[in-house]
C-alpha cells in the first residue's frame, strides 16, 4: 500500500502525527477506491449485453469500497504503535467480544454471504425482470453487499435484504429467454360469430410492435368455456419483451373491442334474475 512508503515520514509517537497519518491513509484509500470503481464502471459500460458478466462485475464494484476500507483500518491499527498495543490487548481477551460482535454481525454476514451466492449461482441478474409476489415485481437494478434493489413499474425502489430474497421463490421472466406468452381473454355474446371474432383478434394482434413476427401469423385462439351469458375465448400471443406485455394486452383489448363494435360482433349482456317475493 502507498502508505507503507510514507510511514516513516510521520511522527507516530505523537497524537498530531497519528491524526495526520490516519487522514493520509484514509485519503489514499478513498482515492484508490474511486480509481478502481471508475475503471470497473468503464468495464460495465462495455459489457451491456453480457448480463451475467455485468452482474458479477457490478457486485465486485459495490464490494471494493467496503474491503478497501477494512484493509485501510487494519493497516492503520497495525502500523501505529499505540493502536497496535491496544489491539493486542483487546485481542488477548477477545473471546467474549468476538461472541458479541459475531452475534451483532450475524444479519450483516448473512446478507453478505447470500449476495455472494446470488452472484455465483445467478438466479437473477442485474437487468432481469423478476417477481417475488403480487406487490414485489420489477427490474433488478443493483445487487450490493447487503441488499438487492428492484425498480418496480411505478419507478419506486424495493430494497430487499439478500438473505431474504435468496430464500424466496422467484419468477424470473428473462433469465434464459426474454419472450413471453401472453394470455388475452375476451368475452363474446352467445350469438357471436366466433370465426369473425378470431379473425379480428388475429389481425389486431399482428399490428402490435411487441408481438413476435414469426408467431404473428399463427396466433392460437381458443374457446375456453361457454357460460350462461357469454362465450369465453383466449388468444395466446407471443411477445418480444416481458416489460411490454401489459402495454400490449391493454392495446389489444382496446383495438379488438373497437373492431367488435364496428363489425357487429355480439357482445355479452349481463343477465339479471329478478325474484318476486
Amino acid at each position: 500500500m502507498i502508505g507503507l512508503l510514507f510511514k516513516y515520514d510521520f511522527d507516530l509517537d505523537s497524537f498530531s502525527g497519528i491524526v495526520v497519518y490516519v487522514i493520509f491513509i484514509t485519503f489514499i484509500s478513498w482515492v484508490l477506491s474511486r480509481i478502481i470503481r471508475y475503471f470497473i464502471l468503464l468495464i460495465l459500460k462495455s459489457r451491456k449485453k453480457d448480463q451475467y458478466g455485468r452482474t458479477s462485475i457490478q457486485f465486485f464494484r459495490n464490494s471494493v469500497k467496503f474491503f478497501i476500507g477494512i484493509f485501510a483500518l487494519g493497516y492503520i491499527v497495525f502500523t501505529v504503535p499505540l493502536l497496535r498495543s491496544k489491539a493486542t490487548l483487546i485481542f488477548s481477551g477477545a473471546g467474549i467480544i468476538a461472541a458479541i460482535l459475531g452475534f451483532a454481525a450475524q444479519a450483516a454476514l448473512s446478507n453478505l454471504i447470500a449476495g455472494a451466492f446470488i452472484v455465483i449461482f445467478k438466479p437473477f441478474r442485474v437487468g432481469d425482470y423478476i417477481k417475488l409476489d403480487e406487490s414485489r415485481v420489477g427490474i433488478v437494478e443493483d445487487i450490493t453487499l447487503r441488499h438487492t434493489v428492484i425498480n418496480n413499474f411505478e419507478n419506486k425502489r424495493l430494497i430487499i435484504p439478500n438473505s431474504v430474497i435468496s430464500t424466496d421463490s422467484i419468477l424470473n421472466h428473462t433469465i434464459q429467454d426474454s419472450h413471453v406468452l401472453s394470455f388475452n381473454n375476451f368475452k363474446l355474446g352467445l350469438k357471436a360469430d366466433i370465426d369473425l371474432a378470431r379473425k379480428i383478434i388475429q389481425e389486431e394482434a399482428v399490428k402490435l410492435p411487441m408481438v413476435m413476427e414469426e408467431e404473428a401469423t399463427s396466433i392460437d385462439i381458443r374457446v375456453i368455456d361457454i357460460h350462461e351469458s357469454y362465450i369465453h375465448i383466449r388468444a395466446y400471443v407471443w411477445m418480444n419483451e416481458p416489460f411490454q406485455e401489459f402495454k400490449g394486452k391493454c392495446a389489444l383489448k382496446e383495438f379488438v373491442h373497437k373492431r367488435f363494435v364496428k363489425e357487429g360482433v355480439d357482445l355479452p349482456i349481463p343477465i339479471n334474475e329478478v325474484i318476486r317475493l
